[in-house]
């Protein structure tokens, strides 16, 4: 080690290195509009924070005939969400409302694109 050089090699980290951000909070929120139920996805969603939205669809979709999943606030998603919409989507008549880039590049990519009902708004898949 040179002379004056005391810190742990470990430890040295370069000083353009920035702090890794905290990721989103996975948060779900629920409410009825008209003859729909509505399920509101916020934040990030992986096989870690999953579990609150499978539980409101799982819900959701056996108490009602149409649920509409609100995803414009989901910031990133892999494909356990993926996996829970399909779900979703074969228990009841499920729309997709405001995916972001990232949520359409990853339906593209599986192809569920062509399989779920996508709307732009709330409003817009209650009307459907």
């Amino acid at each position: 080690m040179p002379a004056g050089a005391d810190a742990d090699e470990n430890s040295v980290r370069p000083h353009h290195q920035a702090p890794r951000p905290e990721p989103a909070q996975a948060a779900v929120s629920q409410y009825q509009c008209r003859d729909a139920w509505v399920v509101v996805a916020h934040g990030e969603y992986d096989m870690g924070t999953i579990a609150p939205l499978v539980d409101a669809l799982t819900n959701a979709t056996s108490k009602h005939s149409k649920v509409v999943l609100d995803t414009s606030g989901v910031s990133f998603a892999d494909s356990s969400f993926l996996n829970v919409i399909i779900v979703a989507h074969k228990a009841t008549t499920l729309y997709v409302v405001g995916p972001t880039a990232q949520l359409r590049r990853l339906f593209e990519i599986s192809g569920v694109d062509a399989l779920l009902r996508v709307r732009a708004t709330v409003e817009e898949a209650v009307a459907s």
